[in-house]
């Protein structure tokens, strides 16, 4: 039907259109300032405290304590507390001054991923971008599906839940990621002020479930000898155990999630009065700060809770389907502390895990925004929030269902997600510091980034399931997002058009003696009978009046990956003609932009003279879309067509 967009027909039934007004509510816009790890803040807001901020990344980086120390005694054994060694060197060592870097270099919340963006240029850049998105994609969606399973775990073994719930993890699983993605429907505004308090009472309970375990230990001299001499009888000697520790901690590396999320909500920091958006040095100090509390208070979490877990837990218990599987720390509150202390420890773990999926869903509505509808590959309902929060609670069941609500099957895929965005970062810091002209930090980010690939490679190999899901993440993100880009080809694709005073005075000059008359001409043909013999065919062709003044466009390409471009046109005089010349991002589209900036400023239809292009049009539209060139004279005639509705009103393309 003309004039009406698909889907929007008046003659829709009332309660369809109803449905799809209140699904298309809150655009991108509305997304980029959603509460989570990677909201943006609007103008107003002044920002907030480091450490309130460090709560908001603390619950997906903290509540990892729910099921961290379980995944240890499953990967390592006895050897859980020294593979948890390794794994806090790689992270103090490592991951820390990776992402103090990166807090360094991308200021403005964009992470590991903008960096790289910048060093690889046109195509290849962007490919890389939608790659890594993917493996941000997997990282956030397992963030949901573990931690919701994690707390599903939690309800089960709970010896208040009733009898009813046994085997019963897979629905309350789902019945929390249906709860999350509700809640985001309807509207989820505060999100710091619940992540300070779940964070302070969460780490508050495990103080005191490590103290007391501590005092457990201490009660009882033989058990750390009885765990040395086990793990002797296992080891030939202490190199063995350090080398089986090195093999091993790469299954944990589900301890160093929080990182990306730390830089990605440096926009809510407050930072200092004097920070302006080239240099807010305060806002990079105090993110580093945040980086640095954090990771030494997970630090010493995570070493003594893998110490406390390992020595009072018998590594049976650990097993799936094991009363400590998954809730290593609750075990150990319920068996010492009582039944009542450990159900409050669990309500607290559940309602932390719980925060962290919506921290993870908060971070997927912002992270699509921030990167696909700068390259036109962002479909048009991914303007809105709602239809985003079906679609993602829609993968996180499917993934929940396909791993049973299991969190060992879970935890491969997690760790591949956080490893190739810490692999990413090292590596665009190391380029980052090269290129600063430091040859030792160089060398420093190149070692680190050397053992986030080993530690990569070894997690792949050892559980394929995280490349495969991620596989799947980009390959839907690449194909949605070219044929998005196929589709939007067609827009005006111009931002802001800047006219110097001789292109201008050209214009005017023309327009007083008639519509300006445009003949399109190719940059590359430089000399006074060249375009003397254009303007000669193209009168004779179009019978252009012999007194009536013609101007020559040309188009540059500036890079034809990018998908808008502000357009400078600037005039000169050579060779006995006038000509006007601009950069874009692709021909058509900055020549239609050009014309229409015309007819706004002169008031007249202008008229604008092509010449047919050789070759096969199935090869000219791949040369349009790949280089921003090919066919140009029915594009830009397709893309005036769709930027002015009225004929009346659209420049004249004529053809010859």
């Amino acid at each position: 039907m003309t004039g009406t967009r698909a889907g929007a027909s008046p003659r829709a039934p009332r309660g369809e259109r109803k449905v799809r007004a209140w699904l298309l509510d809150g655009l991108s816009e509305t997304a980029a300032r959603h509460p989570g790890p990677h909201g943006t803040p609007p103008p107003e807001h002044r920002g907030n405290r480091w450490w309130r901020v460090m709560c908001l990344t603390g619950v997906d980086y903290f509540s990892t304590l729910g099921y961290q120390p379980g995944i240890a005694a499953l990967a390592a054994g006895l050897l859980s507390p020294l593979a948890t060694l390794v794994l806090l060197a790689l992270t103090l060592f490592g991951a820390l001054p990776v992402y103090r870097r990166v807090a360094r270099e991308s200021p403005h919340g964009e992470g590991s991923i903008a960096m790289l963006e910048r060093l690889l240029p046109w195509w290849p850049g962007k490919l890389l971008v939608l790659v890594l998105l993917g493996f941000a994609a997997t990282d956030f969606i397992i963030t949901i599906t573990l931690s919701a399973a994690d707390a599903a775990a939690h309800v089960v073994e709970n010896p208040y839940a009733p009898s009813w719930l046994d085997g019963a993890a897979l629905w309350i699983t789902l019945g929390l990621i249906g709860l999350l993605g509700a809640v985001f429907l309807k509207g989820f505004r505060e999100a710091i002020g619940v992540a300070v308090v779940l964070v302070a009472l969460y780490l508050a309970l495990n103080v005191v479930v490590l103290a007391s375990a501590a005092w457990r230990i201490a009660g009882a001299p033989v058990v750390i000898p009885d765990w040395w001499d086990a793990m002797t009888a296992e080891h030939s000697s202490p190199w063995v155990m350090v080398g089986v520790a090195l093999l091993v901690f790469p299954k944990l590396a589900l301890g160093m999630s929080g990182f990306e999320t730390g830089v990605a909500v440096m926009p809510q920091i407050r930072g200092d009065a004097t920070d302006t958006e080239e240099r807010p040095a305060g806002r990079i100090r105090d993110t580093r700060k945040l980086l640095t509390s954090a990771a030494l208070i997970m630090s010493v979490f995570l070493l003594l809770s893998s110490l406390a877990t390992t020595l009072l837990i018998p590594q049976d218990d650990f097993k799936a389907g094991g009363p400590a599987n998954g809730r290593a720390l609750a075990y150990l509150a319920h068996r010492y502390l009582g039944e009542q202390f450990g159900t409050v420890y669990d309500l607290s773990t559940i309602c932390i895990l719980w925060f962290a999926g919506a921290s993870a869903l908060a971070g997927l509505l912002n992270l699509v925004p921030r990167f696909l509808p700068r390259y036109g590959m962002a479909p048009e309902w991914t303007r809105a929030v709602r239809p985003l929060v079906l679609v993602f609670v829609g993968i996180a069941v499917a993934i929940t269902v396909y791993f049973d609500a299991n969190v060992d099957r879970q935890s491969g895929a997690y760790a591949t997600g956080v490893l190739v965005l810490m692999l990413s970062a090292a590596f665009a810091s190391a380029v980052a510091v090269h290129r600063g002209g430091h040859r030792r930090a160089a060398a420093g980010f190149g070692m680190i980034t050397a053992v986030f690939a080993y530690t990569l490679v070894a997690n792949v190999i050892e559980r394929p399931d995280g490349l495969k899901i991620a596989l799947l993440f980009i390959a839907a993100i690449v194909l949605t997002s070219f044929a998005s880009r196929v589709h939007r080809a067609f827009e005006l694709r111009a931002g802001n058009i800047v006219i110097d005073a001789t292109a201008l005075r050209f214009i005017d000059d023309a327009a007083r003696k008639g519509p300006v008359r445009i003949i399109a001409h190719e940059p590359s043909e430089h000399s006074t009978a060249e375009y003397r013999m254009k303007e000669y065919s193209r009168r004779q062709e179009a019978h252009i009046p012999g007194g009536r003044p013609v101007l020559f466009l040309e188009a540059f390409v500036r890079d034809s990956s990018d998908f808008t471009a502000d357009l400078s046109v600037r005039g000169d005089e050579k060779y006995g003609v006038r000509r006007l010349r601009v950069e874009g991002a692709t021909v058509p589209n900055a020549i239609a932009a050009v014309l229409l900036s015309i007819r706004d400023r002169t008031g007249r239809v202008p008229h604008a003279y092509f010449t047919w292009t050789e070759g096969a049009p199935f090869g000219h539209l791949l040369r349009f879309l790949v280089f921003g060139d090919g066919e140009t004279a029915p594009v830009t005639r397709e893309v005036l067509r769709r930027a002015e509705p009225d004929p009346a009103r659209r420049p004249r393309v004529h053809v010859g």
